[in-house]
């Protein structure tokens, strides 16, 4: 078998998507019925990630894992993790953890939301380079699909260096930008505002202070712990240095299920200014299931 010498992503699908009301890992936004799942894989590969773990809940794990034998490339490497407890994304990345090869590092993404191929470029060049963490940081204008409220992970950068990540909750756009309905100051956010969409770039080291983090944390208190909150508080104490790509590529989210027709619009925009493939994989890719005899 031939090393893989490229980095690993974490794909995290393990969510419940209430607010969507489907498995929205799978939602078709693609031209041609691709999910979300299958784009992010398809900007992976071509970003140079090697081999990728999704990480999955114990109830719709297997319809994605059906999913993706029926339609991922065969002869990648693509391995299936369960998050038994749905406390957060830190929890979710250390579900992962026996799968992935510590000695090189690794990616991180939601399975819900379509960074943009340009993204992935820039964290995939990142984490073959460097030896520093880092966080692809979106503008908020570009990282917000339809009018209904969500949260933002709104980041503080000095000489491209993440210094303190905040996480602003009902963020919604108005007649005159943007507003955080959460008692935060300041209460209106620029459309500059650098933002996380959850896409990180991980060093091995991380791990050890992600499962310090669980151990410490008081679930009774607060049921998750998110990536943004956990990198937030190292920030003060440890003080790691997390390098900031900025990126003026969209973050195509679908959150509520009134995103779909949105998110299905904006990819096709894409595709007509040569932003992405017209198929995920390969032409001629199909979405339907092959036949049984």
């Amino acid at each position: 078998m031939v090393a893989l010498s490229g980095p690993s992503l974490v794909i995290l699908a393990a969510g419940r998507a209430r607010r969507y009301g489907g498995v929205k890992q799978l939602a078709p936004i693609g031209k041609h019925g691709e999910g979300v799942i299958d784009l992010l894989a398809s900007d992976a590969y071509a970003a140079g990630f090697d081999d990728i773990v999704i990480v999955v809940n114990a109830d719709t794990g297997p319809m994605i894992e059906q999913h993706v034998s029926w339609h991922w490339p065969k002869g990648r490497k693509v391995t299936f993790a369960v998050q038994t407890k749905l406390r957060g994304t830190v929890e979710a990345v250390l579900a992962a953890e026996s799968s992935l090869d510590l000695s090189k590092p690794f990616g991180v993404s939601n399975a819900d939301d379509l960074y943009g191929r340009e993204a992935f470029m820039r964290l995939g060049a990142h984490l073959a380079e460097s030896p520093e963490h880092c966080l692809v940081g979106f503008e908020l204008d570009r990282a917000l699909v339809g009018n209904l409220q969500v949260s933002r992970g709104t980041c503080m950068v000095e000489d491209g260096i993440l210094t303190d990540i905040i996480e602003r909750r009902n963020v919604h756009a108005t007649n005159e930008g943007y507003d955080a309905d959460d008692g935060l100051e300041p209460e209106s956010l620029s459309p500059l505002t650098t933002v996380s969409m959850n896409l990180w770039g991980f060093q091995p080291s991380i791990v050890p202070f992600m499962r310090k983090a669980i151990e410490e944390h008081d679930f009774s208190q607060e049921s998750e712990i998110q990536l943004s909150t956990f990198v937030g508080q190292l920030l003060k104490t440890e003080k790691p240095r997390f390098d900031v790509l900025h990126t003026r590529s969209r973050c195509i989210g679908v959150t509520h299920a009134q995103d779909l027709a949105v998110a299905q619009l904006l990819v096709r925009l894409e595709i007509e200014v040569g932003q992405r493939p017209e198929y995920a994989f390969a032409e001629g890719s199909t979405t339907t299931p092959p036949a049984v005899d």
